[in-house]
């Protein structure tokens, strides 16, 4: 539920940023620059205001430090899924204890007691064996598929800011567009 909550594009790739970013970097307005990323508590936001803090830098050098932040911050969000990964794994070689112990206490039926002659007395081992099992499957299957599903959205978020980065990088401070060149923006002192 954790990662359903917070692992959204909201906290890691709100595309209208970018649009509200871009008039005022056009406009050389460092201070509504500075005033919108502060505010901003995602991925995106932290790429960019770091971008706009290292705008003197080489665009190499830029992409290199946005790229990182974007990894950290992905593997950390992948960090928080893996309890899903855990317990896909456990659940089953658990279900499969109890599998083996129902067999057991069947088989100690027949060697034991009876032995096969009233088959209703394995019925308890059996039916003990088969429900572990099915336990096992119903926890470890959803967690597999949650596992994946975020994994799924890890790369979905990694290709976007990606994509978003390099569209960012070649605009903004490519030598062929002078309205944006780094050099008009303003210099504000940051204020922590």
């Amino acid at each position: 539920m954790e990662r359903l909550l917070n692992f959204r594009a909201k906290y890691i790739f709100p595309a209208e940023l970018i649009a509200k970013v871009k008039p005022l970097w056009q406009e050389g307005d460092s201070e509504k620059i500075q005033a919108l990323l502060e505010s901003e508590k995602n991925t995106l936001g932290r790429i960019l205001y770091y971008l706009f803090n290292h705008r003197h830098q080489q665009p190499g050098t830029l992409a290199a430090g946005a790229s990182e932040i974007a990894s950290l911050e992905l593997r950390q969000h992948q960090q928080k899924a893996y309890a899903l990964a855990i317990v896909a794994t456990v659940a089953p070689i658990v279900g499969l204890l109890g599998t083996v112990i129902g067999m057991i206490e069947a088989f100690h039926v027949i060697a034991y007691s009876q032995g096969m002659g009233n088959p209703a007395l394995l019925a308890g081992g059996i039916s003990k064996a088969l429900i572990n099992t099915a336990a096992g499957l119903s926890v470890a299957l959803p967690a597999l598929a949650m596992h994946h599903f975020f994994k799924h959205r890890s790369v979905v978020f990694s290709l976007q800011l990606e994509q978003a980065l390099n569209q960012i990088i070649n605009e903004w401070f490519s030598s062929s567009h002078a309205t944006l060149n780094p050099s008009n923006l303003k210099v504000v002192a940051h204020a922590n």
